[in-house]
C-alpha cells in the first residue's frame, strides 16, 4: 500500500470513527436521558464520556492533519471551495463539540451526585441537557454536509 492509500485509509477510518461513536454516545446518552433513571444515567455519562476520549478525541485531531495532506498530495489547494467549505464546517462542528464534552462532564457529575446522594435529579440536568442536545444537532448536520463535500467536491463558488 502506497503512502497516499495508507492516509487516505486513516482518513476514512478516523472519520468514520468520529461519526459513529458521535452518533452512538448520543443516542445512548439521549435514551438514558430519557428513562430518567439514575443509575442509567450515571453509566451512561460515564461510558460517553470515556467513549470520546477514547475515540472522538484522537479522530478530531487525525481528521484535519490526514486531510489536508490527503488536499495537498492530490493536487487540490486549501482554497477550493468545496475544501474550504469543509474546513468552516469543521471548525462549526469543532465548536459545537467542545461544549457538548464539558456538558457531557456535568452530566456525568451530576447524575453520579444525584446516585450517591440519593436525591433527585437537579433543574440543572434538564438545561443542560437540553443544550447537548441542541449542540448535537449542528455538529451531526455538519458532519453529513463535510461527507458529501468530500465525495462530491463540488465547484461552489
Amino acid at each position: 500500500m502506497d503512502g497516499y492509500f495508507l492516509l487516505k485509509w486513516v482518513h476514512v477510518l478516523s472519520s468514520t470513527l468520529l461519526f459513529g461513536t458521535g452518533l452512538g454516545t448520543a443516542f445512548h446518552g439521549w435514551m438514558a436521558m430519557r428513562s430518567r433513571c439514575l443509575p442509567a444515567l450515571a453509566v451512561s455519562g460515564r461510558n460517553v464520556v470515556l467513549a470520546d476520549w477514547i475515540f472522538t478525541t484522537p479522530a478530531v485531531i487525525i481528521q484535519p492533519v490526514t486531510g489536508v495532506m490527503l488536499a495537498l498530495r492530490a493536487g487540490y489547494g486549501l482554497g477550493d471551495s468545496w475544501l474550504l467549505a469543509s474546513i468552516l464546517l469543521y471548525v462549526l462542528v469543532g465548536a459545537c463539540w467542545l461544549p457538548v464534552v464539558w456538558l457531557q462532564l456535568r452530566l456525568r457529575r451530576l447524575a453520579e451526585a444525584a446516585v450517591a446522594d440519593g436525591t433527585p435529579l437537579p433543574p440543572l440536568f434538564d438545561r443542560y441537557a437540553w443544550m447537548w442536545f441542541a449542540l448535537g444537532w449542528p455538529a451531526f448536520l455538519g458532519v453529513i454536509a463535510i461527507f458529501w463535500l468530500m465525495i462530491a467536491k463540488p465547484v461552489l463558488w
